[in-house]
């Protein structure tokens, strides 16, 4: 599989969280995927820098664990400032996603959904699809959203718009993988019935698995596709 993806997540554990599986599947079929965290995760939790750093390399030492498990090739750690990425211009947002965009081509791009209650998924996205404007020679053809348990189903109705996927990805001979991925943030999962506990990341992938007849699937939302 000659294929480029990129997949641009605010946060470490983002990526493992709402496509880990799909990471590991087209990975294992030979596709080049770079990963790219555009908040630092931490910063927002203590004001004590020295408790911060040390955090923040733990975070980022997990994700490159994960990544390393879901089979990626590269990964990109950006400095924006956790849950406050409202507080950045969307262009120094969208700046450093098109130079990513720019060096690997991909065809591919993976992002957050739109109706996230978490304000750095929101920005994230909005930069992404800025990114990825359709334009003539532009690299990117698909552009897809995942959905993160604990920020997607927290949205309220009629706040932004719901989380209606179109696209599956059948992760059942893969699963494993995905919970292996999460196993390396420990410290960010929770306790079930949190919806970022182990357990509930294992249900809701059995759920769209079988609400399109599979084991365990991931799910998307379609933003746009040039065949």
């Amino acid at each position: 599989m000659n294929r480029t993806i990129v997949i641009l997540a605010a946060h470490p554990d983002d990526e493992a969280l709402g496509c880990g599986g799909t990471i590991a599947k087209l990975a294992d079929k030979g596709a080049a995927i770079h990963v790219a965290f555009l908040a630092d995760g931490v910063v927002s939790r203590t004001s004590d820098t020295a408790a911060q750093q040390v955090e923040l390399a733990a975070r980022r030492a997990a994700a490159k664990k994960a990544c390393d498990i879901l089979g990626v090739k590269s990964v990109f750690f950006g400095e924006f400032p956790d849950n406050r990425m409202d507080t950045i211009s969307l262009l120094d947002i969208i700046k450093p996603i098109e130079a990513l965009i720019a060096k690997y081509q991909p065809d591919t791009v993976m992002t957050h959904h739109f109706g996230d209650l978490n304000i750095d998924h929101r920005r994230t996205h909005e930069a992404v699809v800025t990114a990825c404007r359709p334009q003539r020679g532009h690299p990117v053809k698909t552009l897809l959203c995942f959905e993160v348990p604990s920020s997607t189903e927290w949205q309220l109705p009629g706040n932004a718009p719901a989380f209606t996927p179109n696209w599956f990805v059948d992760i059942s001979e893969i699963l494993e993988r995905k919970l292996a991925a999460l196993d390396a943030y420990s410290v960010e999962l929770r306790a079930w019935p949190h919806p970022r506990s182990r357990q509930a990341v294992e249900h809701l992938a059995h759920w769209r698995g079988a609400t399109v007849g599979v084991d365990a699937a991931e799910a998307f939302i379609l933003g746009r596709q040039l065949v």
